[in-house]
């Protein structure tokens, strides 16, 4: 395999690993932000938990996709996180408000997809 093919896949794979799973563990302590501004009003009004208890169960599930990624099952946790960063700019166009938040989650869920596919690669000529 080419080692610029495998370099590129590590790269993706702990960026994207170390991100997802660091900015899960973020919606516990809010350093970073404070995630519940993130939000959009819809969500507010059709899932009945506080905007808080739902930013703790979003950072639940990036900790474990990002734990995933890092383990090695980079394939199914790139999609997953494609999806996750979809839906997360959804939600921010909802918002009427960070557009631009919404357009750097497009191009991450991006990397996700090229991580994934690339996985089938890298494990392919294993």
């Amino acid at each position: 395999m080419d080692r610029r093919i495998t370099q590129v896949y590590w790269v993706l794979r702990i960026g994207l690993g170390a991100a997802a799973f660091l900015a899960g563990l973020d919606k516990f302590f809010n350093v970073l932000t404070d995630w519940t501004m993130y939000l959009s009003p819809l969500v507010t009004r059709v899932v009945p938990l506080s905007a808080s208890a739902f930013m703790h169960i979003a950072g639940v599930i990036e900790m474990i996709v990002g734990l995933a990624i890092l383990a090695g099952w980079s394939r199914i946790g790139g999609y997953v996180v494609m999806a996750w960063l979809i839906a997360i700019a959804v939600n921010l166009v909802t918002t009427k408000m960070f557009f631009d938040i919404a357009v750097r989650d497009v191009e991450m869920s991006l990397a996700a997809f090229t991580l994934a596919r690339l996985t089938e690669v890298v494990h392919k000529e294993e």
